[in-house]
């Protein structure tokens, strides 16, 4: 009996961690649409199935159990083993089974930036703030300087996304600047962005002009104005700040960096 009873709490345990895992891969399915994970969950569903109707199918008839009896004073001097110590060790194997299945997966930086952009295929990005290290276009007229810590997740990015960055500048010089750093980082032989898919120009309103004509799916940019003027037309937006602004729109997201924003620091 005490057997049974153990098998039904392994059950019962599995059921419960397998409704909080099915949540898990449902609310993952949404976002990714990826057809591995439902062939997946229906195999699992499949086999807990079976291995319930398993458990729970009577071995034959049922017999009444005798009342327990009192044991017999021991005279070894030999404790009593306690009642923990009496669950079947097959059981152990099997809760150890279960917990090893039920882990959390550990998604790869490529499957994190897919459902962070919930599968977005365009996206534009501010260099300013963003991808470079200088904050303002005076300082581009002395250097460009490409951040270390975004760029996995930039070639991440242009592995999956039609990337498009942008600045304003203040002459020529400084587009050359820029060019030349993120060519000697190696983002236009690693990843999928070539240089006429970075653009400049002299005013703000450039920059609004430019994302407005790419209708992207996400805009990335540290400029709240900008942001704020581009709600009504970008499905998603991405506002970096050091400084974690209210959130004035459904569709517009909040980090202190790129990076962040996917989990890389």
């Amino acid at each position: 009996m005490a057997d049974d009873n153990s098998k039904e709490e392994v059950v019962q345990n599995l059921i419960k961690r397998f409704g909080a895992y099915l949540t898990f891969k449902i609310s993952s399915l949404f976002q990714t649409l990826d057809s591995r994970y439902v062939g997946a969950l229906a195999g699992l569903a499949i086999a807990l199935v079976f291995t319930w109707r398993l458990v729970r199918s009577p071995s034959g008839p049922q017999r009444r159990q005798p009342k327990p009896q009192a044991p017999a004073p021991s005279s070894s001097g030999i404790n009593r083993q306690s009642t923990t110590n009496l669950i079947p060790t097959g059981n152990s194997r099997a809760q150890n089974v279960i917990d090893e299945f039920f882990q959390p997966e550990k998604l790869t930086l490529g499957q994190i930036v897919r459902q962070r952009l919930s599968e977005g295929r365009k996206v534009t990005c501010r260099l300013l703030g963003v991808v470079l290290e200088e904050s303002s276009p005076e300082e581009l007229q002395k250097q460009a300087t490409v951040r270390p810590s975004v760029l996995e997740v930039l070639l991440e990015i242009t592995k999956y996304c039609d990337l498009y960055l942008m600045e304003r500048v203040m002459d020529d010089e400084s587009e050359k600047k820029v060019l030349l750093a993120l060519e000697e980082a190696g983002i236009f032989t690693s990843g999928g962005l070539v240089k006429d898919k970075v653009l400049f120009c002299s005013t703000e309103n450039g920059r609004t002009s430019f994302v407005r004509q790419l209708e992207p799916d996400w805009h990335i940019d540290s400029d709240p104005e900008i942001v704020h003027q581009l709600v009504r037309f970008i499905k998603y937006q991405l506002h970096i700040s050091s400084i974690k602004p209210e959130r004035t729109a459904s569709n517009v997201f909040s980090s202190s960096s790129l990076e962040q924003f996917f989990g890389c620091t």
